[in-house]
């Protein structure tokens, strides 16, 4: 006797979904344009596509570029020569810009300040004086200056009243305006970080590529020195060089004398990322392929190996560049790297190594502000570099 045995779960009824607009052959086109498009792309147009979607990489790019247009030009945008002293205001505060005066539109211009002692503390008080309205000139003539070396020139974006001042950021102990300091100061903290960060990728790349690439004795002596450099100090190593280099020197001596320590005490760190991707590249067929064709080891490294992480190269050197503003600052700040008349923004924070004047006259701490926004720029613009780099995102 047979019993049979029926199913009787009920049957789930997968639902089809159909779009009801009807089909455009002129949106598929668009789809596939788009995808050849990226496929045909070179690694720096796909880098660029996705370095712009990284919104404040691209703010800070934009304004690092502003702060670099002070390192050409900064003797038309600063008002006054870094140098240029006033003695009748010393620790002057800022002067800011107003736009009306009594309720009627006027323009561009500040105050005049009147000075007495204060003979209990025995110090100068400066207060605005409101019937002294002295309007901004621009496009004017002021402070002489020596434009890159070449000629002679007076012409500033923005000067004072005629007889008037503009410290936009108060003046110094010997009434130097802190705003046209700042403007000149730019064109050497900038400009340290990036002939720093030179020497550092050509030593990185000179001692990564043999450590990398032939590997053996020579990796291990690279790699040896590489940890007795990391294993000291920083700081108080940057100390000891620039306290060696020989006070007689120029300015310029100096200034160039900072930039290689900096960079001979940078470069191991990109040395090494270079040997480990060299490492990995020397393996790959296309690197084979050039050895066995009798390419020699300089041809095999510059052609085939390090074209392949370039953009890494830069987004490390990008990365490397705050460091070494940052090493400056210190160095002239502890007053062992650039000294007066050169001007930095370490120089000009020299001026704030005593907290009771700091207190006193804050706006003596004007050149830290620069010096952040700096540095989180080039870090923001770092980052955004090392993602459009990254092949996996």
């Amino acid at each position: 006797m047979s019993i049979e045995m029926k199913d009787k779960t009920p049957q789930r009824v997968v639902e089809h979904y159909v779009d009801p607009t009807p089909f455009n052959p002129a949106t598929t086109e668009e789809m596939t344009a788009e995808q050849e498009r990226f496929y045909q792309a070179s690694q720096w147009q796909i880098m660029w596509w996705k370095f712009k979607r990284h919104k404040i990489a691209v703010w800070s790019g934009v304004i690092l570029i502003l702060f670099y247009l002070c390192v050409p030009f900064a003797e038309l945008i600063a008002p006054y020569d870094a140098n240029t002293r006033d003695s009748l205001h010393l620790y002057a505060p800022p002067q800011p810009i107003h736009l009306f005066h009594e309720g009627s539109f006027v323009g561009p211009f500040v105050y005049g300040m009147t000075s007495e002692i204060d003979m209990e503390t025995l110090q100068w008080v400066f207060k605005d004086d409101p019937t002294q309205v002295q309007k901004l000139r621009f496009f004017c003539s002021g402070d002489d200056y020596e434009f890159w070396g070449l000629f002679d020139a007076s012409f500033h974006l923005v000067c004072p009243a005629e007889g008037g001042t503009m410290f936009l950021l108060g003046t110094d102990r010997l009434g130097r305006d802190q705003f046209s300091g700042l403007v000149y100061g730019a064109r050497l903290s900038l400009t340290v970080g990036l002939i720093g960060v030179f020497i550092s990728i050509v030593l990185g790349l000179f001692f990564g590529g043999i450590a990398g690439y032939f590997g053996g004795l020579a990796d291990s002596v690279i790699q040896r020195s590489i940890e007795i450099i990391r294993s000291l100090p920083e700081l108080p190593l940057w100390m000891a060089l620039s306290a060696a280099l020989p006070v007689t020197w120029s300015p310029v001596w100096i200034y160039f004398g900072l930039t290689i320590i900096l960079g001979l005490l940078d470069w191991p760190g990109l040395a090494r990322a270079v040997r480990s991707k060299l490492l990995s590249l020397r393996e790959e067929e296309y690197a084979k392929a050039a050895v066995l064709m009798g390419a020699k080891p300089k041809r095999v490294i510059t052609r085939h190996l390090l074209p392949g992480f370039t953009s890494h190269i830069i987004a490390s050197a990008t990365l490397s560049i705050p460091s070494m503003i940052l090493g400056e600052t210190a160095l002239s700040f502890l007053n062992l790297g650039l000294r007066r008349p050169s001007i930095s923004w370490g120089v000009l924070l020299n001026e704030a190594q005593n907290i009771s004047v700091v207190t006193v006259y804050p706006w003596l701490m004007a050149p830290v502000l620069p010096i952040i926004i700096v540095v989180l720029a080039f870090n923001f613009l770092g980052d955004g570099l090392r993602d459009a780099a990254d092949p996996y995102k």
